[in-house]
C-alpha cells in the first residue's frame, strides 16, 4: 500500500526545513535591506538638504562663513584621474602576462600571490607606505603622494579583471591568429586584448569606484588645504578628507557641506558601477 507524499513524515520534515530556512534567507535579507535603506535614507535627504549651486562656486569655507567644495572637488578629480592614469597601464600590462605568458611560471605564481596580498590589504597600510616612501623623503604632503598612494590600490584591481577577461577569450581565436602567421604581440593587441575590452574597461571603472572615496591614504599623502589649488606638488584639497574633518567639527555649516561632499562621492560611485554594469552586459 502507497503512502501518500504529503503524509510521508520525512517529506513533512523536509519541507518545514526548507520552509524555515527560506524565511531565515528572507528575514536576513530584509535586515540588511532596511539597514541599507535607512543610509540611503539618512544619506539622501540630508546631502540634498546641504547641496545647491555654492558648492561647485566656492571653496571650503572658515566656520561661520558661507563657502562650498569647490577646491576639493577638483582636487579629488585631479589626485583620482592621476591614480588611474598611473595605476591603469601597469594593472593592464601585468594582466596580460599573467594570462598569455605567464601561466605557468614561477613568476607569475609569485605576481598572483602579491597581487592577491595587495587586493586585501587594508588602504591605511598603503597610505602610510607612501608616507614613507614619498613624503618623508619630499619634506611635505603633496598631490602626486595621493596619487600613487590611490595607483597601489588600482593596480590590483585592473590585473585581476584584465587576467580573468583574457582567459576568458576563446583558445580557437588564438589558433587562427596563429595560422595566419601572427605574431605573439600583435596577437595580443589586436585579437585577444580587444576581444576583452568590455570586460577590461569594467575592472578600471570598479577601481575607479574603490578609490573614490578611499579617505585613509590621503590622510598621509594628500592631507588636505583650504585654499583652491591646482599645484599637485602641495597639499591639496579633496572630497574624503574634507568630510573627515568637517563631520567631526561642531559648526552646523561644516556638516551640510560634509553631508553634501559625502551624497557626491555616493552619485559618483554609483555611476561608476552602473557604467560598469552597462558595459560588462553581453551584446546581442
Amino acid at each position: 500500500m502507497s503512502v501518500h507524499t504529503s503524509d510521508n513524515p520525512i517529506y513533512l520534515r523536509r519541507r518545514w526545513f526548507s520552509r524555515f530556512h527560506l524565511s531565515m534567507a528572507w528575514c536576513t535579507m530584509a535586515f540588511g535591506l532596511f539597514w541599507l535603506g535607512w543610509i540611503f535614507f539618512t544619506l539622501f535627504s540630508e546631502g540634498f538638504s546641504g547641496l545647491g549651486s555654492h558648492v561647485f562656486r566656492l571653496d571650503t569655507p572658515p566656520p561661520g562663513m558661507a563657502g562650498g567644495l569647490r577646491n576639493a572637488i577638483l582636487g579629488s578629480l585631479m589626485i583620482t584621474v592621476f591614480g588611474l592614469l598611473v595605476g591603469t597601464p601597469v594593472g593592464i600590462l601585468c594582466g596580460i602576462y599573467l594570462a598569455e605568458f605567464g601561466q605557468k611560471s614561477w613568476l607569475a605564481g609569485a605576481t598572483r600571490f602579491m597581487n592577491d596580498i595587495l587586493l586585501s590589504a587594508p588602504s591605511i597600510v598603503i597610505g602610510l607606505f607612501i608616507y614613507e616612501l614619498v613624503v618623508v623623503q619630499q619634506g611635505h604632503f603633496s598631490g602626486w603622494a595621493g596619487s600613487l598612494a590611490l595607483s597601489l590600490l588600482v593596480i590590483p584591481v585592473v590585473v585581476r579583471t584584465t587576467e580573468n577577461m583574457l582567459k576568458l577569450v576563446p583558445n580557437s581565436l588564438r589558433e587562427a591568429a596563429y595560422a595566419l602567421g601572427t605574431p605573439k604581440w600583435k596577437l595580443v593587441m589586436m585579437v585577444t586584448l580587444r576581444a576583452a575590452k568590455a570586460g577590461v574597461l569594467t575592472g578600471i571603472l570598479l577601481a575607479f569606484a574603490r578609490i573614490s572615496g578611499e579617505t585613509a591614504p590621503l590622510l598621509f599623502t594628500a592631507m588636505n588645504n583650504n585654499f583652491f589649488s591646482t599645484n599637485m606638488n602641495q597639499p591639496i584639497a579633496n572630497l574624503p578628507n574634507v568630510i573627515y574633518q568637517f563631520a567631526m567639527s561642531p559648526y552646523q555649516d561644516w556638516h551640510q557641506l560634509a553631508w553634501a561632499a559625502a551624497l557626491l562621492i555616493t552619485l559618483t560611485v554609483l555611476a561608476a558601477n552602473i557604467a560598469a554594469r552597462y558595459l560588462s552586459k553581453p551584446k546581442h
